[in-house]
């Protein structure tokens, strides 16, 4: 058994594979994934808000090693509280892109995770770092 908190075999799989700059990309239960790209699709949706994208990300960051992160203008338009209480000391700096490129560049992700967020443009791509 795990020592750590984060159980979904698929998530750490993707955790302990992941490279420097590698990205993933967190999204709500609206995101569409990329169509005709091999992008890995882990979702977690189970009901509307379960899991929810905070939960998703803090389990995340309980193992994986994050240099940055990016979000689109129209997430930080909205203010919502998930976006004002990311830890920004354990995801780094933040880039900022439109709604369209986020989806244009999930297509690079090495999968996308998809929780039971309903909230409008809740979407977090974590760039990975390295812990040395």
């Amino acid at each position: 058994m795990k020592k750590t908190r984060l159980l979904h075999a698929g998530l750490s799989r993707l955790v302990a594979t992941l490279g420097h700059g590698d990205m993933v990309l967190v999204t709500d239960a609206g995101m569409p994934a990329p169509q005709g790209e091999p992008v890995e699709i882990i979702d977690l949706a189970l009901t509307p808000g379960v899991p929810s994208l905070s939960a998703t990300i803090e389990a995340l960051l309980s193992e994986m090693q994050v240099e940055s992160h990016i979000v689109a203008s129209e997430t930080l338009g909205r203010n919502d509280a998930w976006v004002t209480s990311l830890p920004l000391n354990l995801i780094g700096p933040r880039s900022v892109v439109t709604h369209d490129e986020l989806k244009t560049l999930s297509r690079r992700a090495r999968a996308i995770v998809r929780t039971g967020e309903c909230t409008p443009y809740a979407n977090l791509m974590l760039v990975s770092g390295v812990t040395f």
